[in-house]
């Protein structure tokens, strides 16, 4: 593409179905656009990654944050944030020393064990204490590799519907504009990225468009089953490829 020399057309089209998939899923269920979209951007570009996928998924929250605005819970999200602040800093040094192959990995080891933890169903109660740590630990995965919504979905989903998707939207959209500004910082956020940003933006509207069909339409217990099949496998290749 142009503007962009480590991805051919083909990839950037696989790269764009990736994007517009996790965007639906991500406005469904309030999480879920890192975990699909990251290991499948990773294995065509991992220079785009955590950057790219973070500026995205602001565009997934803002959409959702204001259909579900009544729906937010602000307490919960401000303990949440408490956490979340130290937490992306020490994501972004992360990707400032991690070399390319070793985030590869850590982003493939949070994606099985996001999909471990979220397919036992395992749910801590939503304390002040459990809001802070799962909020600090958003913010190292979110920042380093893009995926910070496991560590919430666990204390949030005793919530459901609009109070889920405006919950998690509300605590994300903050998240990763904390995220963004520590990736800036740290040297992450470079013109490879902004360029790849500014061929992909419309896609999550579409995806965010998407997820209002698929919510009439489908279970949202086979949808969020079919992201974690897809997060698993997405990561057990990018595993194989660095491996190999």
């Amino acid at each position: 593409m142009p503007g962009l020399p480590a991805v051919s057309i083909a990839g950037f089209l696989v790269i764009a179905v990736a994007v517009v998939l996790a965007s639906a899923l991500q406005a469904s269920i309030g999480f879920g656009m890192g975990m699909l979209a990251a290991p499948i951007v990773a294995l065509v570009d991992p220079s785009l990654l955590p950057g790219t996928l973070i500026v995205l998924a602001v565009v997934v929250t803002v959409l959702v944050v204001l259909a579900e605005r009544q729906h937010v819970d602000l307490t919960g999200t401000g303990w949440a944030m408490a956490g979340r602040v130290p937490g992306s800093v020490v994501g972004a040094l992360l990707v400032a020393t991690l070399p390319q192959r070793g985030l590869a990995l850590l982003l493939a080891a949070v994606v099985l064990l996001g999909v471990a933890v979220t397919s036992l169903g395992w749910a801590p109660a939503p304390r002040r204490t459990t809001l802070v740590a799962a909020g600090g630990a958003s913010g190292v995965l979110g920042t380093a590799t893009s995926i910070g919504g496991p560590p919430m979905a666990l204390v949030w989903q005793g919530k459901e519907g609009p109070g889920l998707r405006g919950t998690m939207s509300g605590f994300f959209l903050v998240g990763s504009l904390i995220s963004i500004a520590t990736l800036a910082v740290a040297g992450a956020i470079t013109t490879h990225v902004l360029l790849a940003v500014a061929w992909l933006a419309p896609l999550p509207v579409l995806g965010w468009a998407l997820s209002l069909l698929l919510n009439r339409h489908l279970d949202k217990q086979r949808l969020r089953r079919t992201a974690i099949v897809v997060s698993a496998l997405g990561a057990a290749v990018l595993v194989v490829q660095q491996l190999v």
